[in-house]
């Protein structure tokens, strides 16, 4: 099974897009998630009168997600313990969306799934007012970090990652011209990846602290900036820097040439840093920040999160929310299990595992020294505006269209959307 296993969960669930809900930002679904972990008394359901006979039991259907998230032995456990807890109630694993009852999906379908309407909202459960619908509950977060090849580099005359774009440049013509059988850099646009815009080109953009949506109803551009963000990613483009098939390349893909060593410089999510240490040893490559232009604000990420919601067609909302709840209770687990940087942003101390561990602790400095920006999960039409972007970067990288034009077009065709 690869790294990612199934996860892109649009491939199971292939559902028509219907209309975007207006949703919470990522602050008010951490937020409420740790007000969920300290709940003490947590809501009572009386299933009682479900345990007298079999014909009364309980199943509630999971997606096979969350095996292949959490592995067949974490799984047995978690489910076993809710079981005992909660007799009346049995957990199983379904591959069916329509008997599906409570969903597992990444930060890329985060959206599919709202524009579907199919998730249940949430609000009533937690009564936690944050002005905004409540859909789904994360359980571990990452953030995307630039990934390099030590050997690569050291042999390129480096010894160190680059820290500017320039440098970022210079690193990647160095590995161009000589003879390491790698590209300089990559980035992967297939539109067969729906966390490709968010990793490979919004990571660039946001690092410097743009942030999109100064407005909360509507994304808007800031042209000076962006334009200076375009041509370096063209510049890398037009000087043969990137690894070729840009927009037909999923970043799985991409993921395994750099760990065939045939990519230099790459960024991608912290979820990865386990499986190219198992793949290429912990010597062979190092993480850092996303090289970004000086703009006066700090170094600035988005988080990316594992979500968990409930089908609005389950016979059992009652029951889901309680399974809900534990995997709450359990947020650590999961953490533990995926070696997720930063886990939980509600966490304000690092965790055992990233206390003890040089990758580890590495990212959760970079992580408690930059702010937290918005992107465009969870946000009304949020697939339009992506695809509306992605089309337009797209033609600004095949055509002499300039910057200041692709973005004025994009822009354009933003202020339409309604």
């Amino acid at each position: 099974m690869s790294i990612f296993g199934k996860a892109s969960i649009t491939k199971v669930y292939n559902k028509i897009i219907k209309k975007s809900i207006r949703q919470p930002n990522r602050f008010d679904l951490f937020l409420l998630f740790t007000i969920i972990i300290i709940i003490v008394t947590p809501i009572i359901i009386n299933l009682s009168f479900k345990k007298d006979s079999p014909s009364n039991q309980v199943n509630l259907y999971l997606s096979v997600y969350f095996e292949e998230l959490f592995g067949n032995e974490l799984t047995e456990k978690l489910f076993l313990e809710f079981e005992e807890k909660n007799p009346g109630i049995k957990i199983r694993l379904t591959e069916d969306f329509d008997e599906t009852d409570i969903f597992f999906f990444n930060e890329g379908d985060f959206n599919s799934f709202i524009s579907t309407e199919i998730l249940l909202e949430l609000n009533s459960f937690t009564n936690y007012d944050s002005g905004t619908r409540q859909m789904a509950i994360p359980l571990v977060s990452f953030m995307n970090m630039l990934f390099y090849n030590i050997d690569i580099l050291t042999r390129a005359g480096f010894n160190s990652p680059p820290k500017t774009r320039d440098e970022f440049l210079a690193y990647a013509r160095a590995v161009y011209r000589g003879d390491f059988g790698a590209y300089g850099a990559a980035v992967s646009l297939s539109r067969n990846d729906n966390q490709a815009l968010s990793r490979d080109v919004f990571s660039w953009i946001l690092a410097g602290g743009i942030n999109f949506w100064s407005d909360p109803e509507k994304p808007s551009i800031n042209t000076r900036i962006l334009i200076n963000d375009f041509n370096f990613l063209n510049t890398l483009n037009r000087d043969g820097l990137l690894a070729s098939n840009i927009f037909t390349t999923t970043g799985e893909q991409r993921l395994e040439q750099f760990a065939q060593g045939r990519v230099a410089m790459m960024v991608a999510s912290t979820q990865v840093i386990p499986y190219l240490r198992n793949r290429m040893g912990d010597e062979a490559f190092g993480i850092t920040t996303v090289p970004f232009s000086p703009t006066g604000s700090r170094y600035s990420i988005d988080i990316s999160a594992l979500y968990t919601g409930i089908n609005i067609n389950s016979e059992y909302p009652d029951e889901a929310w309680l399974f809900l709840e534990f995997l709450a209770q359990n947020s650590s687990l999961f953490c533990e299990e995926l070696k997720a940087i930063p886990g939980m942003v509600a966490n304000i101390t690092p965790v055992e595992y990233v206390m003890e561990d040089f990758f580890y602790s590495k990212a959760w400095d970079i992580f408690e020294s930059s702010l937290i920006v918005d992107n465009f999960s969870g946000k009304p039409n949020a697939r339009e505006y992506e695809n509306i972007f992605l089309e337009e970067f797209q033609i600004f990288f095949e055509s002499n269209r300039t910057a200041q034009d692709t973005l004025n077009t994009i822009q354009r065709r933003w202020d339409a959307v309604e």
